[in-house]
Parts: C-alpha cells; sequence; structure tokens
C-alpha cells in the first residue's frame, strides 16, 4: 500500500526527478529496493505506490494528495514538505489492515520523516503497527462501526489529539477532536494501539533510538 521495493522508480515521481537532478538516467534507475539504502530516495518514495487510492483524490490512482487549503493536486511528498515548512504536522486516515504488503521498514520510517505524528486506522497489519510505535508514530484505531468514510472526513478539516499528556497508557483512549470549515467541533474516541508498557517507553521518547541512546547516555 505504500513503497513496494520491487517497483521501478518512475521519472516524473519525487523520487525519479531527484535522480535525475543529480545526473542518474532512468535508464540506471532500478528500483526502490535497489536504493533503500538511500533515505533520500526511500522518503520520496513513501506512499508511490502506484495502486494507493486516496479520497481525497477520487477517480485517481497513485500517490497524490489534496494540499489544503489551497487545493492543488500534489505528489504526496512534495505535499509533506510544504506542511513542514507550515509546521503543519500531519495524521493519516485509512481503512482496514493498514500497512498490509508495505515494505517493512521503510513504510514506517519514511511515515516519520515526511512530519505524520499519527495514523488512524480501522485496523492495522500486525508488524507495521509495531514498526510505526518503534518510530515514534501514534497508531490509533477507530471503534467498530465507525471510519473517515463515516464521519464524512474529505480532508479540508483540521485535527486536534487529546489525552496524550504525560504519555499513552496501553490501550488507551485518546479523543479526535474534528475542526470542520463550517465551524462545527465533532470529538471521536479513539483506542490508542500502543499496546505493551515497552511500546509505551517507546512513543514516550519519540521511538526506540531515541529510547536506546538515552538508555546508554544515563
Amino acid at each position: 500500500m505504500r513503497t513496494n521495493p520491487s517497483v521501478s522508480i518512475s521519472p516524473t515521481s519525487p523520487a525519479g526527478q531527484w535522480l535525475q537532478e543529480r545526473g542518474v538516467t532512468p535508464l540506471e534507475f532500478n528500483s526502490y529496493g535497489a536504493r533503500r539504502g538511500h533515505d533520500e530516495v526511500m522518503v520520496r518514495g513513501t506512499f508511490a505506490n502506484v495502486r494507493i487510492r486516496n479520497l481525497m483524490v477520487p477517480g485517481q490512482e497513485g500517490g497524490v494528495t489534496v494540499y489544503q487549503p489551497h487545493g492543488d493536486v500534489l505528489p504526496i511528498y512534495d505535499a509533506a514538505i510544504k506542511y513542514q515548512a507550515a509546521g503543519v504536522p500531519l495524521l493519516v486516515f485509512a481503512g482496514q489492515e493498514y500497512g498490509s504488503g508495505s515494505s517493512r521498514d521503510w513504510a514506517a520510517k519514511g511515515t516519520r520523516l515526511l512530519g505524520v505524528r499519527a495514523v488512524v486506522a480501522q485496523s492495522f497489519e500486525r508488524i507495521h503497527r509495531s514498526n510505526l510505535v518503534g518510530m515514534g508514530v501514534l497508531p490509533c484505531q477507530f471503534p467498530d462501526g465507525v471510519s473517515a468514510r463515516s464521519l464524512g472526513l474529505d480532508g479540508t478539516e483540521s485535527f486536534d489529539l487529546a489525552g496524550l499528556e504525560g504519555g499513552v497508557r496501553p490501550r488507551g483512549e485518546v479523543t479526535l477532536t474534528v475542526h470542520r470549515v463550517d465551524g462545527r467541533v465533532e470529538e471521536v474516541p479513539l483506542r490508542a494501539r500502543i499496546d505493551t508498557p515497552i511500546e509505551s517507553d517507546y512513543y514516550k521518547h519519540g521511538g526506540i533510538l531515541p529510547y536506546v541512546l538515552r538508555r546508554l547516555v544515563a
């Protein structure tokens, strides 16, 4: 659903354009898997799967989104960089078994590097959920019967996550506040998919690596 390491790099993709700007010809691109050690390529390949269907861009497949509030359709990487420059942290809304078929490590690494702070899904693929926590990204689960579609989310909203003060207890409840453009505000209870006490520690420190480094320093 995100970066498939066997997929070739398109010349028109953010990764392909970056490579060409550095003198690499399309014949030399190879696949994302061949370049998985290069962060500049892989972060641009996150959410680049040509079969992604973003409900913000109906009728179009691939790694594109709508940059708000301007309404421009952009590659997800380009939109994420604009949001980072504006200081806007990001949420991903997803359906069932989020993370299935993803490139294991970079699916979570790239998500964090693009500025995503939390993923709200109906359910998660087991390993990807754990990898998100390890990268300091909070996985949250909708209650049964609730989804981005049932809430009528279209991407024009802004959001707050409450209940994170002082850390997140395993399987604790957090609250998603939806601010709609017409002024309406709605609160949705979510289940934080921090499943164990050690995952709570990882998330509190911003991921596994900061957690381990701080323990070594201490």
